[in-house]
């Protein structure tokens, strides 16, 4: 690269980093300020614009602060004390951001669990969560009636909607609350090292764990991509992730609600709505996870999809084959990818565009941000020592485990998780000096020579498929408690096409086993992202010497027929599992079938 052209680069990255370091140095872990006090600023600042559209209405910043006041009164009316959670356990929808946020305003913790969770899954997150109320709407109240009575404490259910039974019924309790700010003085002595929310991640092996997201992280996230975007008073930002997640319910609604902007909220993604609501709605800006983006370049080509106003995308997890296509058909002038996860210390941006990278460091920020990438063995998946009983960074084009320094900068803190057992896991200690400690991402990545990243691949038994990570551990222990399972094997293959890796199980079954009852009891247990795609039946199971399962063949050989002899199945979306003919997985491998 030209000298004059580095310049130009470097010029453009460092405006860039201007615009949002200021907002989130502002930050401290001992101050008062919490981040609904950053956003109780917004909504006083620009009361009577348009803050949020959803499903035909739209209410403005001072219609969404009333809201979210009516729960925190609810709340205290409860006795909740500051401390204490609540758990969110429904689908987009206008009221959730209201809900934490209203929450957060007395001290009150929200856990966002996901709405797709059912039986096992569900019941272990509302037990970490210590919540004793839960509130519900008509879509997930039906998962939690299932498993309520496997709860470890009862958790009182409030219904968003039409109450039956145990339910109690929230709109009408909320309609005895004041609609005006609760004093300031319920939450005298919080600062911002206090929790705000819980938000659940698969991590590498296991159930969800519940990450503690205090109101200084989520003022990093809402913050940081309040400056990151350049959003401004009249973007209009498209949000059809889940809000139970960091990229759509804290930086997408950061960006937009803490520079007067609007939110436009779907209740989930719609390939062949996206471009007819990005339009009508006058949206700028859209938010993403790769595999959103791999559906719309998938899709057939419709007249809206270039009628747009958009200036901006941003997200993670966009893969370099879509990148291009999704910039030039789509039309869409800048591209914003950035990393970074719930409970992590690290994160990056790549404000450069350069495409299939998330992100660079200029060496004059490296050691600022103190995160490196050390040599990785595969096999035994555990950083390299050297003689010294060190780790070993890694040179320009290795790839090896990206790692964050953990100190008391809250900027490279770890929060950690509700079990210490877990967070425990996630530290690498005497890594460089005795004593030191850093934070495992559990992502492989390499940098080039010009000092750009690029993600390789998650460690473990974790992969990644509709935009959810999925535990193999969590899923096999599942699948084993259906009738005449005996093992289960669980993997990740790749489909041409699709993005990240959709689940296959290798099955030991006996003669009770059924395939329309298994069927089920993966709909049942399962969320939908975890349900195994393609079934193996195994004659018996293949292990180490140390009886750990085989995974490395399996995952080799796929899913094709014609390669393998046992018995294979589909779950085809309509049908269930079906026999996975060489017809059936030709339509797979061509884009013949929804995914």
């Amino acid at each position: 690269m030209r000298l004059k052209d580095r310049l130009a680069r470097e010029l453009r990255f460092i405006r860039k980093i201007a615009r949002t370091l200021p907002r989130v140095k502002s930050v401290s872990p001992d101050s008062a300020n919490l981040v609904c006090d950053d956003l109780q600023a917004a909504m006083d600042k620009w009361s009577d614009r348009p803050a949020m559209t959803f499903e035909g209405r739209t209410v403005t910043y001072a219609e969404l602060d009333g809201i979210a006041n009516r729960y925190a009164h609810w709340a205290t009316g409860l006795n909740l004390r500051r401390g204490q959670t609540v758990a969110l356990f429904m689908p987009n929808r206008l009221e959730y951001f209201c809900i934490w946020y209203g929450l957060s305003k007395v001290g009150v913790v929200t856990a966002l669990i996901n709405n797709q969770l059912t039986g096992a899954g569900l019941a272990h997150c509302l037990n970490i969560s210590g919540a004793s109320h839960c509130i519900v709407d008509p879509e997930t109240s039906g998962a939690f009636e299932e498993i309520k009575d496997t709860l470890e404490t009862q958790v009182q259910q409030w219904m968003l909607g039409e109450a039956h039974n145990e339910q109690r019924d929230l709109v009408q309790a909320l309609k005895s609350c004041s609609h005006l700010p609760p004093d300031r003085s319920v939450r005298e002595g919080m600062t911002a090292r206090d929790t705000c929310l819980y938000i659940f991640t698969s991590g590498t092996t296991g159930l969800p764990k519940a990450a503690r997201v205090t109101h200084m992280r989520a003022q990093f996230y809402m913050l940081g991509f309040a400056g990151s975007t350049g959003a401004r008073e009249t973007d209009r930002i498209y949000v059809t992730l889940p809000l139970y997640h960091a990229t759509g319910g804290l930086c997408a609604l950061g960006a937009a609600l803490l520079n007067g902007g609007a939110v436009v909220l779907k209740k989930k993604f719609s390939a062949t709505q996206f471009w007819p609501d990005i339009v009508a709605e006058g949206c700028t800006m859209f938010v993403y996870i790769g595999e959103l983006c791999r559906y719309l370049v998938n899709h057939p080509v419709t007249e809206a999809e270039t009628q747009h106003k958009l200036r901006l995308a941003f997200g993670n997890g966009l893969r370099p084959d879509v990148w291009p296509v999704l910039t030039s058909r789509f039309r869409i002038p800048d591209i914003l990818e950035f990393y970074g996860s719930t409970e992590g210390n690290v994160s990056m941006f790549n404000f450069d565009g350069k495409v299939g990278s998330i992100g660079r460091i200029p060496s004059y920020l490296r050691r600022r941000l103190g995160f490196k990438l050390v040599q990785f063995d595969v096999e035994n998946e555990v950083p390299v020592r050297g003689p010294d009983g060190f780790c070993i960074t890694c040179g320009s084009g290795q790839i090896g485990e990206c790692i964050g320094r953990i100190s008391n900068d809250p900027r490279t803190e770890f929060t950690g998780y509700l079990d210490k057992a877990a967070s425990e896991k996630k530290i690498l200690r005497d890594v460089f000096d005795k004593g030191d400690a850093w934070f495992r991402t559990g992502d492989l990545m390499l940098q080039d020579a010009e000092g750009y990243y690029y993600f390789i691949d998650r460690i473990g038994d974790t992969f990644r498929w509709k935009g959810e990570n999925v535990s193999t551990n969590e899923v096999s222990a599942r699948l084993q408690e259906a009738l005449g399972v005996l093992e289960a094997n669980v993997y990740g293959v790749e489909v041409p096409g699709a993005d990240g890796r959709a689940g296959m199980a290798a099955l030991v079954t006996d003669e009770a086993f059924d395939l329309e009852a298994f069927n089920a009891h993966v709909g049942r247990e399962l969320a939908p992202y975890a349900q195994p795609l393609f079934l193996r039946m195994m004659p018996a199971m293949e292990t180490t010497g140390t009886f750990k399962q085989r995974k490395v063949e399996l995952v080799a050989e796929g899913f094709d027929p014609a390669a393998i002899k046992t018995p294979l199945y589909f779950k085809d979306p309509e049908k269930g599992y079906v026999k996975l003919t060489k017809t059936v997985f030709t339509k797979v491998v061509s884009g013949g079938y929804r995914l």
